[in-house]
């Protein structure tokens, strides 16, 4: 039996990526964007772009939001109102207040929050935290990461959750460990930090790397991403799994057993 999917800014470039990857075990039973959005009313091959949360997830099981995050709260708020059974947040930019008010649905339905939502990033951090705890502090730790011109911030919050796994490993917080980006005369590195390095152009959609160096050696973990797709794929997998578990908050980590 298909799993019934509703979509938040579906006809966004994420909305749409989630649309077209959502083939076989699942059905699209909705989807929202904000009011007066063009298309809002239209029928897009079964289900219709709604302007309501609660209207475009009437009938779904699950509810997958990649917007902004007072959107994603309101939607939420509105799903008390229908029977979704879990939420897919992957909207960035949340304050550690609103990751609260997150949290606190995830008393009554399944909510899978992450930053990153690329099956093969989620390996990364898990074997880059495993990677940290088994090399002593003489291992310099050194993550890159590359985007697009058009990004704004920088470093990426994918390359700050490798930086925290890395320092999850080490037993102690990313902000003890991490150093400024190297400019001028910045003396010796301190043993066992962690160091961030950025690259901005063209049209990368995301590369990131850690590399674990010693005086003899350097191992290095990497991911590149082809496609937009990936983080598409990832949120449906997420899905997948957590319309099976109990009411909690979970992240990526939890749907791949990390």
């Amino acid at each position: 039996m298909s799993i019934r999917i509703a979509i938040a800014g579906a006809a966004g470039r994420m909305g749409q990526a989630l649309a077209k990857a959502a083939g076989d075990g699942f059905a699209v039973v909705g989807g929202s964007e904000r009011p007066g959005a063009p298309g809002v009313g239209a029928d897009l091959g079964g289900w219709t772009l709604s302007d309501s949360a609660q209207k475009a997830a009437a009938s779904a099981d699950v509810w997958i939001d990649f917007t902004t995050p007072q959107a994603s709260l309101d939607a939420l708020d509105l799903l008390k109102l229908t029977k979704v059974r879990a939420a897919i947040i992957g909207t960035t930019g949340l304050s550690p207040q609103q990751e609260q008010q997150v949290a606190a649905h995830a008393k009554r339905i399944a909510v899978v929050r992450d930053r990153n939502f690329s099956l093969g990033v989620n390996l990364v951090i898990g074997l880059v935290e495993q990677v940290a705890a088994r090399l002593g502090a003489d291992w310099d730790i050194e993550i890159t990461e590359g985007h697009h011109r058009r990004k704004v911030d920088a470093p990426s919050g994918t390359a700050l959750m490798i930086g925290e796994a890395a320092a999850r490993g080490r037993g102690q917080p990313l902000g003890e460990l991490r150093v400024p980006p190297y400019d001028g005369q910045t003396g010796p590195r301190k043993e066992g930090s962690i160091a961030f390095s950025v690259i901005r152009g063209g049209g990368i959609i995301g590369d990131h790397a850690a590399a674990f160096i010693s005086d003899e050696e350097i191992l290095s973990i990497s991911h590149r991403a082809l496609d937009r797709a990936i983080f598409a794929k990832g949120a449906l997998t997420a899905a997948k799994w957590a319309v099976e578990q109990k009411p909690g908050l979970y992240t990526m980590r939890d749907v791949l057993g990390l």
